[in-house]
């Protein structure tokens, strides 16, 4: 179904290791409002989308989000790289190199493990696509605030791409909720 590309959809070239962003970037990895809850939403959701045109957006976006995780790793990965063990317990990171070394796991930015509960899906499309708005604004926000507590244009700049896709899933997510609507209110005839 899906052609792989070897290559990040936004390049990462982070020069400088900062285990502090690393932890806070973390979020987007495995945190609520991260890029696997809403891919694995948005894939999950598009099997009760009533129009062929809502179902492939669903899987459009769902597949993008994974491409976004590709980038927050390959961001973690390179603020770490380097990363001593001291650095690691000085950014509160001690517990996290304790089970998991420098691996990339998904947790939020306090380490909370990632769980199904971040995935919403109702089954009813109007509800499911406004809470994928929601999701998506959630999203930006977080990574307004990411953008807030970086230092390193390195980092700033693909974090401002990331925060542009959510304001474009969130607008494709408006055009399909009319787009469910208008179907849902035509006349069916049998």
């Amino acid at each position: 179904m899906w052609i792989y590309e070897k290559k990040l959809q936004y390049p990462v070239n982070i020069k400088s290791k900062d285990v502090r962003m690393a932890k806070y970037l973390i979020t987007q990895y495995g945190g609520p409002d991260g890029e696997l809850a809403a891919a694995l939403r948005y894939l999950n959701q598009r099997y009760t989308m009533p129009t062929g045109k809502s179902k492939a957006l669903l899987t459009d976006i769902g597949t993008e989000e994974m491409a976004h995780l590709e980038v927050i790793a390959a961001m973690v990965y390179q603020l770490l790289k380097g990363a001593s063990l001291e650095e690691l317990r000085a950014a509160g990171l001690a517990g996290h190199y304790a089970d998991h070394d420098r691996a990339l796991f998904y947790v939020d930015a306090t380490g909370n493990p990632f769980t199904a509960t971040y995935i919403q899906a109702k089954g009813e499309p109007i509800a499911d696509l406004t809470e994928d708005m929601a999701a998506e604004q959630k999203a930006r926000v977080t990574y307004e605030w990411l953008i807030n507590l970086a230092d390193d244009p390195c980092v700033k700049d693909p974090l401002r791409f990331l925060r542009e896709r959510e304001v474009v899933h969130f607008q494709r997510f408006g055009e399909a909720l009319v787009d469910v609507q208008e179907f849902l209110d035509t006349k069916k005839f049998y």
